[in-house]
Formats: structure tokens, sequence, C-alpha cells
């Protein structure tokens, strides 16, 4: 029998695994006996580690990255953190104040704008009034070509200033609307 150290695995023949390893791929001085060759045990690892070897080299050579969902999934929390940081002071009697995420006002607002026939809104910066708690924004918006009437700016900040006020619960002190894009409807 073979003396073995702590980490290596010695077969019931009293062969180490680690030898019948080192054996797979022989060399001039480092070949299989008749014993390993003729062993049930040595003979069952041996198949074992050469199907292990060539799973173990199928995975190897695959290019993986990660899953499309994965990356989408991690790339919608780290904007959504980056976004957290812009907090809105919301009009509030409660001790401390009340707080709301830029990014859910302007998504209020950019809806609101999107409910108008032809319009479809784009960026929207906010800027809080310290004073009385009121917000001026500015918004650009794409139009629809044939379908983009006169009155359309206007509905639109009728309908951006209702949802401000109703939606979340401020009132807007100042509101630029640019239209910047033409779309084909």
């Amino acid at each position: 029998m073979e003396m073995s150290d702590a980490r290596s695995y010695v077969l019931p023949c009293g062969r180490d695994v680690e030898a019948v390893w080192e054996r797979l791929d022989p060399t001039d001085d480092n070949v299989a006996d008749a014993h390993e060759l003729t062993c049930e045990y040595c003979t069952a690892t041996r198949e074992s580690l050469m199907a292990l070897r060539a799973v173990t080299g199928e995975l190897a050579s695959q290019e993986t990255g990660p899953s499309l969902g994965l990356t989408g999934r991690i790339m919608s929390a780290v904007r959504a953190e980056v976004r957290r940081h812009h907090m809105l002071p919301l009009p509030s009697t409660e001790p401390g104040g009340v707080r709301i995420s830029e990014q859910v006002v302007a998504a209020v607002l950019r809806r609101a704008a999107d409910s108008v026939d032809g319009v479809r809104a784009r960026r929207c910066r906010i800027a809080v009034i310290e004073t009385g708690g009121a917000m001026e924004v500015s918004m650009s918006l794409a139009v629809a070509y044939g379908r983009f009437s006169v009155n359309a700016v206007d509905e639109v900040r009728e309908r951006v200033r209702a949802a401000a006020a109703a939606r979340v619960g401020m009132t807007l002190a100042r509101l630029d609307l640019t239209v910047e894009d033409l779309y084909d409807a």
C-alpha cells in the first residue's frame, strides 16, 4: 500500500487517486501499470476521471457572459440607486418633511405630456424653489408629424400642471416646453 498525505484519497485497492489522475496522460516515466489497467477500482476511477476531464474541458472552452436579463436587472438597480439620490422636498406639515424621488416626479409629468395625442415627452428636468415648495420644470418633446395640432403644446401645459398638483402635490412656478424632434406617426 502506498503512503499518502492527508489530502489524497486512497482507493480500496490501495492506489492513490492522484496517481491514477497523473497517469491519464502517460509520459515515458509515468504510465499505467498492469494493476491500474485490470483493477476494477482503478478502471472505474480512470473512467470517472476521464469523464470529469471531458466535461470540465467543455465548460472551460465555452465563452460565457452574463445573461441579458441579469445585465438588465443590474443596470436597472444601478440606475434606480443613482436616481434615488435626487430627492425633492414635498410641501408637508410633518416633522422632518417628506421627500420624493425626482425620477418619480419626472415620470408623472412625462406621462401627463404623453397623454396628449401626437406628443411624446423626452427629457424632464426639475428644480424646486425653496420658498413655497413650487417647482420649475423644463421638458423637451417630440411631436408626430401630421397628427400634431397647434393647440397641443397648450394642452401639454395644462395636463402637466394638473398632474403636478393632483399627483405630486406641488405647483408649477414655471414650465418650459421645447419641441425638439418630429416623429412619423
